[in-house]
């Protein structure tokens, strides 16, 4: 029969090997766990990593782009104004 382990137990199974430097041998005996199975979470784990870090430089992209469209609105705003006043 398959185990199943909670986000919570993997989260701390690769926590051990990503930042306290224990290895994937070790972790994997000590919890009790296959080594193939450690290493599959550790692949998920950094793919999602990957995805997360896409998703905040698209945010930050997209921060930047509104705020020079914002600029570009406001700068039309006042030119409008301007000639809205010399044309009276």
């Amino acid at each position: 029969m398959r185990q199943k382990f909670t986000e919570e137990f993997r989260a701390e199974a690769i926590k051990q090997v990503t930042e306290r430097g224990y290895s994937v041998a070790d972790v994997s005996t000590r919890l009790g766990i296959s080594t193939k199975s450690l290493y599959l979470w550790l692949r998920k784990a950094k793919g999602l990593s990957k995805q997360k870090d896409g998703s905040q430089a698209e945010i930050a992209r997209l921060k930047a782009e509104l705020k020079r469209t914002e600029e570009e609105r406001d700068i039309l705003k006042k030119a409008a104004a301007y000639f809205a006043r010399e044309s009276r």
